[in-house]
């Protein structure tokens, strides 16, 4: 009793799908790349720490930029306080505990790093990292800026 025919065609591999699958992916690390190298790009010169360390970067993070004239922007849009906490809020709503990290211009004045910490405690922020870059004397060549990351404790 035979049950398989005998063919003589050779099994083919389909290349489409495979083609298909490297494009998405390629669109999708193109894509994020982008999107992380904006905030960076912002003209800030962050202050200089001996502990930062270079973090790993989190899926998803928000970065809060703070220029020396006290400009707040997300995502390449200026903000006053009142959009930033309405941000926030949006933000611990969908995804309490999210990572916020503050990148502040080193000759930003103090009332305007204040006024953005506390529009992050009044949203619920509680993971709140401050950007620093390293030392000379500590920086390896080609290194990113560091982040000396703290929580906040929750408000009563």
């Amino acid at each position: 009793m035979k049950f398989t025919k005998e063919s003589n065609e050779l099994p083919s591999f389909q290349i489409t799908p495979m083609i298909d699958v490297v494009f998405l992916l390629l669109t999708f690390f193109v894509s994020t790349s982008i999107f992380s190298q904006w905030e960076t790009e912002l003209d800030i010169q962050l202050p200089t720490a001996d502990s930062g360390v270079v973090p790993d970067r989190l899926p998803g993070e928000i970065i809060i930029n703070l220029d020396s004239e006290g400009v707040i922007t997300v995502n390449q849009h200026a903000l006053t306080p009142d959009d930033l906490l309405d941000k926030c809020q949006r933000l611990v709503k969908l995804y309490p505990g999210h990572p916020v990290v503050i990148r502040s211009d080193k000759g930003t004045r103090y009332e305007h790093l204040v006024v953005v910490i506390d529009t992050c405690r009044k949203a619920g922020i509680g993971n709140l990292s401050f950007a620093t870059a390293m030392t000379d004397e500590a920086a390896e060549p080609d290194a990113l800026p560091a982040a000396e990351v703290g929580t906040l404790p929750r408000q009563p």
